[in-house]
């Protein structure tokens, strides 16, 4: 009989990760990847010590408060935990964990794509070529909106906040961000701190989100805000969909006061907004902004270096609760 810790791990992970685990770990593999019920969370949890689940499996106070005593620790491999109570989760006396800094770089890289195709319009350039209807050239031809220069306003100026200025300073753009908390001098490299949200709306040419869903900014883009932007923004997420209005966002772009948007998170995951699709002007990917090799593999390190630590008495690095 076994002696290691039982771990569940509800999706499918990289190779090199599952390979890890089960090294270390009696663990129960979802090879076929499919999506567990809150019912099978609690049936599961009778059966392992530990769970490394993703942002796909919903713990709210409900689940949480069923699951059985044996759980000791919920490793999850994602950074934000908006699908965790957390509260529950200490009531309940058990151990969650996050992923975070290593993701920082691939979610970057995802909110710089969606920032160019929305500007130079790439979603409608690439269906005219690929759908062989690309019969005619002008100078007033695929016109886009200029990025080089341009002001970028950074809502959430955190890990990937920090990386994606870095990826606009690239472009020359000129960096402004909100956060919680203004950010030492050494990190700023140059961008300017707004100590409320308006002020940086009203110069964000582009307007890039990345702050956690949490009450208070669930919505934050919505009608109000996006009237203080300047006309023809751009606004690009790659954090959570919860973040938008997505009624408000839409009637933006039907209006004009949104000359585009780049969209990689949604209210409704999957499937993401039907309304969106008939405007070529929003570009949207299906939530792969950490969608890296190198970057699931460490995703899947961070959790299961969590998972070490608890097990060998020690408290994980990325312990939230």
């Amino acid at each position: 009989m076994s002696t290691k810790p039982k771990l569940w791990i509800t999706r499918k992970l990289s190779d090199n990760t599952q390979a890890r685990a089960q090294r270390d770990y009696d663990v129960i593999l979802n090879n076929d990847d499919t999506l567990s019920s809150a019912d099978h969370l609690i049936k599961m949890s009778h059966e392992v010590d530990a769970i490394i689940p993703c942002h796909s499996e919903l713990f709210d106070a409900h689940t949480v408060e069923q699951l059985a005593p044996r759980l000791k620790i919920v490793a999850n491999h994602s950074v934000g935990v908006d699908h965790c109570d957390l509260d529950a989760f200490k009531s309940k006396g058990i151990c969650v964990t996050n992923t975070p800094d290593v993701l920082s770089d691939a979610t970057a890289e995802i909110a710089m794509l969606l920032l160019l195709g929305a500007a130079r319009r790439a979603p409608e350039g690439d269906t005219l070529v690929r759908s062989g209807e690309w019969s005619s050239w002008s100078p007033s031809f695929m016109v886009g909106k200029q990025v080089s220069g341009q002001r970028i306003g950074i809502l959430g100026m955190g890990r990937v906040g920090q990386v994606m200025a870095k990826r606009a300073r690239g472009f020359d753009m000129q960096v402004h961000y909100h956060s919680r908390n203004r950010l030492p001098e050494a990190l700023e490299q140059g961008a300017v701190y707004h100590d409320n949200v308006d002020s940086l709306l009203a110069v964000s040419d582009y307007l890039s989100l990345h702050c956690p869903a949490t009450p208070s900014t669930k919505g934050i883009l919505n009608e109000q805000s996006i009237g203080k932007l300047p006309d023809k923004a751009i606004v690009v997420n790659t954090a959570r969909g919860a973040l938008v209005d997505e009624v408000a966002l839409l009637a933006a772009i039907e209006s004009g006061k949104l000359a585009a948007a780049g969209l990689d998170c949604f209210v409704t995951e999957p499937g993401g907004n039907s309304a969106f699709a008939k405007h070529p002007n929003i570009m949207m990917l299906p939530h792969i902004g950490s969608a890296t090799f190198e970057t699931r593999d460490a995703m899947g390190f961070r959790a299961l270096d969590n998972l070490d630590a608890f097990f060998a008495g020690k408290t994980p690095g990325d312990k939230l609760v």
